[in-house]
């Protein structure tokens, strides 16, 4: 199944993707794709209805980020080789682990503001895992039994403040927008291997980063295992597993978002997105 949210920020209704592209409101099913509609049970009473019998949405909504109600936005850093020797860094012996906040959760074409002060914006496209069932000290043979699947996550970076400010990389990675997530949340049974996606992103039509997660240095099953030592994993839960080459910083000479640049973004399975960037405002 691909499920997702549509409708105004903060008033997102839940909804599915029918086989021929249309967008099927749940909401007389479900209040939203959070919480216990991400459990095994949940999502199999979903994948029970005929989405030919739900209202289908008409015109062309707002999609939303596609899980709700987000307990915990974690990141992992530098787990492609390739791009932490581009970022002039060695791949650790365990993974990085820094947390994004989940106000900079928005839809996957919501734009991207540049903060005040920010000259230094990037991009990265990532494969996100959306926790289904709560996981506490599992083992990796067991860890993708608690995934209720995938979604494209962009996750935008601002270096000055991540690597020139001191302390920990988060102040880098959660401003406002900093974290489009969708357009689909797509079950687990849809991606037999996550280790197989093919991954892109462009600017401008110019494309920088063209990969695929089977050169992930620790894939999604030890991720999930590996978090759930030190934290135990809830429902809604987000992991962004880290970036293929080709970010800004990386390029010589660096490359960093302006306002008017135009993003797009996908993983194979799982869509895609498209984010205008502007410049941080007062009332925004």
């Amino acid at each position: 199944m691909k499920l997702l949210r549509y409708g105004f920020p903060g008033q997102e209704k839940p909804g599915l993707l029918d086989q021929n592209g249309n967008i099927r409101d749940l909401s007389g099913i479900v209040s939203d794709i959070a919480g216990d509609v991400l459990s095994s049970a949940g999502l199999e009473r979903l994948r029970s209805i005929d989405p030919s019998t739900l209202p289908r949405v008409e015109g062309d909504p707002r999609i939303g980020p596609c899980v709700g109600q987000v307990g915990k936005f974690i990141c992992i850093g530098l787990n492609y080789s390739d791009h932490a020797a581009e970022s002039g860094m060695a791949v650790p012996p365990e993974p990085i682990i820094f947390m994004k906040a989940t106000s900079a959760i928005c839809g996957p074409d919501d734009g991207i503001e540049i903060p005040r002060g920010s000259e230094k914006t990037d991009w990265e496209v990532e494969l996100g895992i959306v926790i289904g069932k709560a996981a506490k000290y599992v083992e990796e043979a067991q860890a993708l039994e608690h995934v209720a699947g995938y979604c494209v996550v962009n996750d935008v970076s601002e270096r000055s403040f991540q690597i020139e400010r001191s302390g920990q990389w988060t102040k880098g990675k959660s401003a406002d927008t900093f974290g489009p997530l969708g357009p689909w949340l797509v079950t687990r049974d849809e991606i037999p291997n996550p280790q197989n996606l093919r991954m892109w992103l462009e600017v401008d039509g110019k494309r920088f980063q063209d990969g695929s997660t089977e050169t992930m240095v620790y894939g999604a099953a030890f991720l999930v295992s590996y978090l759930s030592q030190f934290m135990s994993l809830q429902p809604g839960d987000v992991i962004a597993t880290g970036t293929p080459p080709g970010v800004g910083m990386g390029l010589k000479p660096p490359v960093y978002l302006r306002p008017g640049n135009r993003v797009r973004l996908g993983i194979e399975g799982l869509g895609q997105q498209e984010q205008l960037v502007r410049s941080w405002n007062r009332q925004g």
